[in-house]
């Protein structure tokens, strides 16, 4: 049987760089390599690419680009279909019949890379440039939620520069603790939970390290609940509901000293520990956002659940993570999907789809 040949994009010129090479390191060791043939593919933090042959073990620890390195391209001409790799003086073409674009955050969760790959006419693994988009811009996906009849927090964006005053008249109305979020931010960076107007100024300059357009969101008093999605259109699984239990302060995934081991305010219960009924909401609610935003191939949908089993819209990963501590992989596997049976779907979703 020929195999197919996959191409893994992993790195990035993204804030969660590091954290798309642990993601990708657990893809490509999940990966049967009797059914597909991996070529590797990284970004560096300063947008360079290169095709990779190394040990996959330098992935996670981030070694992978000192050796065993050329450069390499993906261009935007459907005749090449695949990647250019630059030996010497020769270049060489290496057809790739779909691409895991094991990228997170900005420049590969937000359209960016889904785009190139249109017009390259490869398949690839997850949402298209439309809902990858619009999943990552945390005031737009708000909107359309919204517009679909399920409770989003209130939300008001701001973009350039601002004064206290001017924040202080934006924000009338929402009830403290607000949230200040980089609006195509992702794990937390550069998310400040503040108590008061007087942090309010300070919590946007800091967001401001990570995007140019802020969200300030209403806090929704209830915890954190997940639900991972897998397939296209009605036909869907859905991996057990998590739910984030919290001691103090908000949830910061990959943002601890040890992420694997530890967490310094947060577990992560795996089912969710609610009833069948508000389970099946949770459900239901994430399969009917994942529609409304368009969204193909494999996605996690975050919510609140509010002391009155309210379920409320936070944000959705369009390339959720796939570390060892992921909820992604966790949910799936809790509902007895391994992760071998998740790359492989999404790889057979995306090649169904050219």
């Amino acid at each position: 049987m020929t195999k197919v040949t996959v191409g893994v994009l992993f790195g990035g010129h993204s804030a969660e760089y590091k954290i798309s090479l642990k993601s990708a390191y657990s893809i490509i060791t999940s990966l049967d390599t009797e059914k597909y043939e991996l070529v590797l593919i990284g970004i560096t933090q300063d947008g360079s690419w290169k095709r990779y042959t190394g040990q996959v073990d330098a992935i996670p620890s981030d070694t992978w680009s000192e050796q065993n390195c050329v450069p390499a391209w993906i261009l935007p001409d459907k005749k090449l279909h695949g990647l250019i790799e630059q030996h010497h003086d020769q270049l060489i073409r290496t057809h790739l019949d779909v691409v895991f674009p094991v990228l997170h955050g900005k420049n590969g969760e937000d359209g960016t890379i889904q785009g190139l790959l249109e017009l390259s006419g490869i398949p690839y693994v997850g949402c298209n440039v439309l809902s990858s988009s619009m999943g990552m811009d945390k005031d737009i996906s708000h909107r359309i939620v919204k517009d679909a009849g399920f409770r989003v927090p209130e939300t008001v964006s701001i973009t350039g520069k601002t004064s206290k005053e001017q924040l202080e008249k934006i924000s009338v109305g929402l009830s403290y603790p607000v949230f200040v979020k980089p609006a195509n931010g992702g794990s937390s960076f550069g998310v400040t939970k503040v108590a008061d107007s007087a942090g309010l100024l300070a919590a946007v300059v800091d967001a401001q390290n990570y995007d140019s357009k802020i969200c300030i969101e209403e806090g929704i008093d209830g915890c954190e609940v997940g639900c991972s999605i897998l397939g296209n259109g009605d036909d869907l699984t859905v991996g057990e509901v998590d739910q984030i239990v919290l001691s103090h302060g908000f949830f910061r995934i990959h943002q601890e000293s040890h992420p694997e081991t530890d967490s310094e305010n947060s577990t992560i219960r795996v089912p969710a520990d609610v009833s069948s009924d508000v389970e099946a909401r949770i459900k239901q609610t994430a399969k009917a956002i994942y529609s409304a935003l368009g969204c193909t191939g494999l996605t996690r949908v975050d919510m609140f659940l509010t002391p009155d089993h309210e379920v409320v819209f936070n944000e959705i990963n369009t390339m959720p993570g796939f570390t060892s501590y992921s909820r992604y992989p966790r949910m799936m596997k809790a509902a007895g999907i391994s992760l071998t049976q998740v790359t492989d779907t999404a790889i057979q979703l995306a090649l169904q789809s050219k």
